[in-house]
């Protein structure tokens, strides 16, 4: 929306209450040149830690059902990573 600067001065109070509650700028002309954009603020911080990331996590499947794969520590595969680790062992 655009207004010439002499229209704003005579309603700016009534102006500056509708852009804050459409959220639409306001462009302040003077002389046919814009001049000036009246834009609201808007607080970007969450009022409360609790729940302001609802809506975006998403569960694809059942979470608490056991996987199909072992681990690796189930399998053995890294037995080799941790012989350094036990006393006695991997010292040559």
């Amino acid at each position: 929306m655009n207004i010439n600067a002499s229209e704003f001065k005579a309603k700016c109070l009534k102006l500056m209450d509708e852009v804050a509650t459409t959220h639409e700028p306001l462009v302040i002309s003077k002389r046919g040149k814009p001049l000036v954009k009246l834009v609201p603020i808007v607080d970007e911080t969450p009022k409360s830690m609790f729940g302001y990331m609802k809506g975006t996590v998403t569960i694809h499947e059942d979470i608490l059902a056991p996987l199909d794969e072992l681990w690796s520590a189930e399998n053995s595969d890294e037995d080799d990573l941790y012989t350094s680790l036990r006393p006695g062992e991997g010292k040559k």
